[in-house]
């Protein structure tokens, strides 16, 4: 049979009650609840201990974990598990975010947590708190000291069930040294991190001048002072934001312009402005340079590492000014970039703007009230255990018929009431006597005692004069701060500048693309090449350096090329754009900032580089002249579009000893032998010929006798002949021999294809001339290391005879004159 449920209570039949409200009304009384809920408890930090909530419920939850910085990490997962379940009742993405940026070095200057693993980086986000481990940073002890002596005020937690401080003691200006970040409702904050040497001297001549003037402050503390340096761009808006609590200025990444390879500059950056990453800048000039919209970079590499650092890497264009492609890196990517300082936290629970004298004003006054408790709460701990320590010394005095008084007494009770009767005690030092062991009724117990309670009267002393001395609190929390500065400070990282260095209109000036000016290319004896910045004539004279001889210049313009005339009757084309620019100098050019040949052209196996030419199809061409004694005059019809070609064929076993380029076509064409022969001849004696010709015959060689020499000089100018004598057999270096210069007009003219006449006469022991050269005087030589030498003066005897100059034969044998 079916149950019949009694029928129940009609869910109608109550009575209703309907208020009409206004919805406008409870809208803007809901967003102002949630708004100010968002800037008290979440956004803006305090500006007593610069913290957000969470940061604080982070710090103070690991000191109550009783992590510390000489003990083990622990997981992080774990640390935002106590904090989220304990005090701070949201996400555990949210906490654990706060976590690791208090554990970023790049992103606070003084990092309050000591992350072990993968906390992130500028471009990347850090691992799971599972993976990652945690504990309090040394700076983190500072923010929590002495916060058991009843320094600052504790509240309830979310829910009642636990205590927490409302701020942290926070022995340093944690707000200005680690900056702050924040959007709140209809606000947000933005604060740059500074030196904590800085601040904090600030701080204390606040405190020892409280009139002190912002301009007085600010010798202090300059400007702030970001984690991975960088630079700052202009210094007004610093002074607004220190003044007004709003301002902005630049942040500029540290770059230089180097050298990447002898044939190429670049521009090395080693800081970037704060929290820029490597990957961003790299992003935005790759999308730059493929928009057309940044010109002048080749290539960008990131070579940063844990040795070095950042060091990313920008090759330059040849052709292209790496100042102005740095400019336009400037104004284009991220490496310089804007920070707006917006100054606003919450003091007394209202959200402010605040400028540099304002915050240290708060910190000030809010760290002279903690030291303030701190000092009143060990006061009161001093006079209570001296209150003990004054009634345990009456018992010992009496000790025995305080044994007797207590053994007499039924119970405990009993005997704390006769104690205080007959030895006129307080309840707690009766309780203290009831409680003390009989270890302490020692002869040395009470010199101990009383060692201590002398002590305790000095220490009482001292703080009660602190409380009622203002100015000795003042003193106590100045010499603090100095302490914390002292174990905690680190030198300036980020450097402060007026301006850019750069004016605007040289700014606008700088060509983007070098121009092509007019400019020597130079070679000098080791095989160092360069080019000038201007084509002014070449200098003489002045100190001499290494590399310092030059072999060979010919001039052409900074976008132009150049051909290198080898010993294979070749010539390999060379653009000048690639070469380094000497600076200008008075005297003669110095090559020691050159680039080596090796750097530009690979010569085939056993070509030795000769001479520059250009590669011009004007002019009377080239004269060159061969080891058997064949003499060319090539025709400048050289091609465009071959980087190497022959200009001369030469027979098996010849090779080209000299090349000149000839300027007018009536100069004196002049061989020299190993056997001691000079001849020369009028260069119009010898036609010219396409590059394919194998030349005529230039000198008549003797049996065995080959060509050390061929030059090309102006009969009109004062030219000598240098000659370097020596011993065929000798081992090479170790030649000693005799050099002899002789001026050139001794030697008369002889016709093409004859034997000349002698020009060196050889002393005992010698065979051969090692080498011989024909120029412009002074004569110049260079060493195997490129050092110059100075050679003796001209003889005036073209055959040798008499004693001729002698300079061992090591320092020119590996040169050229």
């Amino acid at each position: 049979m079916a149950r019949r449920t009694p029928p129940g209570p009609d869910l109608f039949d109550v009575e209703q009650k309907i208020v009409d409200i206004d919805v406008r009304d409870e809208m803007q009384g809901a967003f102002l609840e949630y708004a100010y809920s968002v800037i008290y408890s979440r956004a803006l930090p305090d500006a007593r201990d610069g913290l957000k909530p969470v940061q604080r419920r982070i710090l103070f939850g690991m000191h109550e974990m009783g992590l510390r910085p000489d003990k083990g990490h622990v997981k992080s997962s774990r640390v935002v598990g106590d904090v989220m379940g304990k005090y701070h009742p949201h996400g555990d993405t949210a906490i654990y975010d706060a976590l690791v940026r208090m554990a970023q070095p790049f992103t606070m200057r003084l990092p309050l947590v000591d992350g072990h693993g993968n906390f992130g980086s500028l471009d990347d986000g850090p691992a799971a708190s599972r993976y990652t481990e945690a504990r309090p940073a040394p700076a983190a002890l500072l923010m929590t000291a002495s916060l058991d002596e009843e320094t600052v005020t504790f509240v309830p937690n979310y829910d009642d069930q636990l205590m927490q401080p409302e701020v942290l003691p926070a022995a340093f200006p944690n707000l200005l040294v680690n900056g702050a970040s924040g959007i709140a409702v209809g606000m947000a904050t933005n604060m740059a991190p500074h030196n904590l040497g800085e601040v904090i001297g600030a701080a204390r001549h606040l405190i020892s001048h409280p009139d002190a003037s912002l301009d007085d402050l600010m010798r202090f503390v300059p400007g702030p002072d970001l984690p991975l340096g960088g630079r700052i761009v202009g210094l007004d808006g610093i002074r607004d934001a220190y003044e007004t609590g709003r301002g902005s200025f630049r942040t500029r990444a540290t770059a230089k312009i180097e050298s990447i390879t002898a044939r190429r500059k670049g521009i090395v950056v080693t800081e970037l402005p704060y929290l820029i990453g490597a990957e961003k800048v790299i992003d935005k000039v790759k999308t730059l340079v493929q928009s057309k919209k940044l010109q002048g970079i080749s290539n960008i590499t990131d070579l940063t590492d844990r040795t070095k650092g950042l060091h990313l890497v920008i090759e330059v264009k040849n052709g292209f000014n790496p100042e102005a492609v740095l400019a336009q890196l400037y104004k284009l990517t991220p490496m310089e970039e804007s920070f707006g300082i917006n100054n606003v936290a919450l003091v007394d629970g209202q959200p402010r703007t605040l400028g540099l004298r304002e915050l240290l004003s708060v910190y000030v006054e809010f760290r002279t009230d903690v030291v303030r408790r701190r000092t009143a709460y060990r006061l009161r701990r001093k006079e209570e255990r001296l209150h003990l320590v004054e009634g345990l010394l009456i018992a010992i005095l009496d000790i025995d018929e305080v044994i007797q008084l207590i053994r007499a007494a039924d119970d405990v009770a009993t005997a704390r009431e006769r104690l205080i009767q007959v030895f006129d005690l307080s309840e707690l030092q009766a309780n203290y006597i009831l409680d003390l062991q009989l270890r302490r009724l020692t002869k040395f117990s009470r010199i101990e005692l009383e060692t201590e309670r002398d002590e305790l009267v000095r220490e009482i002393e001292r703080l009660r004069a602190l409380l009622e001395d203002h100015q000795l609190l003042l003193n106590l929390v100045s010499d603090e701060l100095a302490q914390v500065a002292k174990e905690h400070g680190t030198p300036r990282r980020t450097v402060l500048l007026e301006s850019d260095g750069i004016s605007a209109t040289a700014a606008a000036t700088t060509p983007l693309e070098v121009a092509d000016d007019p400019c020597w290319v130079l070679l000098s004896s080791t095989g160092l090449l360069a080019r000038t910045s201007t084509d002014e004539p070449l200098g003489t004279g002045g100190a001499r350096r290494k590399h310092d001889v030059i072999v060979s210049a010919v001039r052409t313009t900074a976008r132009g090329s150049v051909g290198i005339v080898t010993s294979d009757g070749s010539i390999v084309r060379l653009s000048a754009l690639e070469l380094p620019t000497l600076p200008p100098t008075n005297g003669a050019p110095t090559l020691s900032g050159g680039a080596p040949l090796a750097a530009f052209v690979d010569l085939p196996a056993g070509a030795l580089p000769l001479a520059l030419c250009s590669l011009s199809d004007a002019g009377p061409g080239l004269a060159l002249g061969t080891r058997a004694g064949v003499v060319k005059r090539v025709n400048p019809d050289y091609p465009g579009n071959k980087d190497e070609f022959e200009v001369i064929s030469l027979k098996d076993g010849d090779e080209v000893v000299g090349a000149v380029e000839l300027t007018t076509g009536t100069e004196d064409l002049v061989f020299v032998t190993d056997d001691g022969q000079l001849l020369h001849f009028g260069a119009d004696l010898v036609r010219p010929q396409g590059r394919t010709g194998g030349g005529v015959a230039g000198i008549k060689l003797s049996s065995g006798a080959a060509v050390v020499g061929f030059w090309a000089l102006d009969p009109a100018a004062d030219n000598v002949v240098v000659t370097v004598s020596g011993s065929s057999g000798s081992l090479p270096g170790t030649q000693t021999g005799a050099v002899k210069v002789t001026p050139y007009a001794e030697y008369p003219a002889k016709g093409r294809a004859t034997g000349g006449v002698r020009c060196h006469r050889f002393l005992r022991g010698e065979d051969t001339l090692l080498l011989g050269w024909a120029g412009a005087a002074p004569p110049l030589a260079a060493s195997g290391n490129g050092a110059a030498v100075d050679l003796p003066e001209a003889t005036g005897k073209r055959d040798g005879s008499g004693t001729p100059g002698t300079v061992p034969i090591t320092q020119v044998a590996s040169g050229s004159v």
